[in-house]
C-alpha cells in the first residue's frame, strides 16, 4: 500500500512561482514511475511531467521549459517547480506514482494517487 500527501499549492499572479512537494509513504521503490497531472473545471485529467525510475522525465507541450518535475529519493518526496506560471494552469494537481519503471503521462498507467492540491493563477 502506497499514501501520496500532495501540498504547495496556492494562489499566484501570472508569471510568478510554485513548489509542489508529494510526499509518499508506504511500499515505495526508488524506481518507481512518478508523475504529476492535473484536471481543471470541466476538463479531463492530463498529464504534466512524469519520472522514470531511471530518472529520464517527459513534460507536457504546454508546461515545457517551464516545470520542472524532480525527485529526492532519500525523502521519499516529488517536486514539481512552476515558473511562469499561466492562467491557464489553474487546476487542481495531483501527484501519482505505480511500480512501472518507464516514465508515463497516461493516468491509466498509475495505481496510487494523491489527495490533490489546488493552484490558481490570476492575472
Amino acid at each position: 500500500q502506497v499514501v501520496l500527501v500532495d501540498s504547495g499549492g496556492g494562489s499566484v499572479q501570472a508569471g510568478g512561482s510554485l513548489r509542489l512537494s508529494c510526499a509518499t509513504f508506504g511500499s515505495t521503490y526508488s524506481n518507481d514511475r512518478m508523475a504529476w497531472f492535473r484536471q481543471a473545471l470541466g476538463k479531463e485529467r492530463e498529464g504534466v511531467a512524469t519520472i522514470g525510475g531511471d530518472g529520464r522525465t517527459t513534460y507536457a507541450i504546454s508546461v515545457k521549459g517551464r516545470f520542472t518535475i524532480s525527485k529526492d529519493n532519500a525523502k521519499n518526496t516529488l517536486f514539481l517547480q512552476m515558473n511562469n506560471l499561466k492562467p491557464e494552469d489553474t487546476a487542481m494537481y495531483y501527484c501519482a506514482s505505480d511500480y512501472g519503471f518507464k516514465a508515463s503521462l497516461r493516468d491509466e498507467d498509475y495505481s496510487y494517487w494523491g489527495q490533490g492540491t489546488q493552484v490558481t493563477v490570476s492575472l
